[in-house]
């Protein structure tokens, strides 16, 4: 997240990881990086250790985290060179409750993410189909979770209750939620669809691989180490298709071929849950901060047809 969490300090953060990863922790700065989860370093004793909070509810439990970084350091383990691996506890577990959230730490990277543009030149791509393809020819870790739907067909329905009167909360809530008013209809085509294809995707769990879920170039890092993926909160089994993105599938082609109604589904996956979550976000107590402006941007595109017809803040 761009701006700092209100509801835990650095201090308390160096606190934890010196109790439970790195007993000289010394230093930690705050990294406005990515949006979603929340970010630190963290150095003492020679050693750099970088540091997330990820919150729980809606899209996690502590459970859920737990088995998806404890699954990513077991595919490290298991010689898939791609993953940044968390490291473990103290306590031998990945995760550590931190009230609002759980805090997991990885080894810190040198090198850099690739830039939009540089994530779409062909001999990039190609070693990240060659991390996903390894990725999901990987034996599965134990406890790893099946993918499920993250709307159910209710959804259309809370939405158009949810936006039947005023919001009150913050300086963009009456701009987020006019824009969810206004695609409606939209919303419940969408959720319809899918849930269908929902449906077929379940009926073939037997052929589900492990998925990292959020593979995009914000993801990757690149260094002297090759190529690494990061952010494996959302490992998880389901239709390899859920690693699928428009660079992935059109600069190189995939054997076999991306199976088209599941790459619509995760499209869908990705729309409908970001929905989600920003009309929790704009109804719930917000001040009008870089990241409420980032979020409205990003419902605005979210609910935009693919002719962009809602334009972006």
């Amino acid at each position: 997240m761009f701006s700092p969490a209100s509801f835990i300090s650095d201090d308390a953060v160096a606190r934890a990881v010196a109790a439970h990863w790195l007993p000289q922790a010394a230093e930690v700065d705050y990294l406005p990086w990515g949006f979603g989860a929340y970010h630190w370093r963290v150095r003492g004793a020679g050693r750099t250790l970088f540091v997330t909070l990820d919150q729980l509810a809606p899209r996690h439990t502590a459970a859920s985290l737990e088995a998806a970084y404890a699954g990513a350091a077991a595919l490290a383990a298991d010689g898939l060179d791609v993953v940044c691996a968390p490291l473990p506890a103290r306590s031998g577990r990945y995760t550590v409750d931190a009230g609002p959230g759980v805090l997991s730490v990885t080894p810190w990277l040198d090198g850099r993410s690739p830039t939009e543009a540089e994530a779409r030149e062909p001999r990039h791509v190609r070693e990240v189909v060659a991390a996903l393809s390894a990725l999901h020819r990987a034996a599965p870790p134990d406890g790893l979770r099946h993918w499920s739907p993250r709307v159910g067909p209710e959804f259309a329905d809370e939405m158009r209750a949810l936006t039947a009167r005023p919001w009150t909360s913050g300086p963009l809530a009456e701009r987020a939620r006019g824009a969810l008013a206004a695609r409606r209809d939209a919303i419940g085509c969408w959720t319809v669809r899918y849930l269908e294809l929902a449906g077929i995707a379940c009926a073939h769990r037997d052929t589900w691989v492990p998925t990292h879920g959020e593979p995009h170039f914000a993801n990757q890092v690149v260094g002297v180490r090759g190529l690494k993926l990061v952010d494996w909160e959302s490992l998880a089994l389901a239709p390899r298709e859920r690693d699928s993105s428009a660079p992935l599938d059109t600069a190189v082609g995939t054997d076999p071929a991306p199976d088209p109604a599941m790459v619509e589904l995760f499209a869908l996956d990705w729309r409908l849950s970001e929905i989600a979550e920003y009309a929790r976000w704009f109804a719930a107590p917000h001040t009008g901060t870089d990241d409420d402006h980032t979020a409205l941007a990003g419902l605005y595109e979210e609910l935009s047809d693919v002719t962009g017809s809602l334009a972006a803040d």
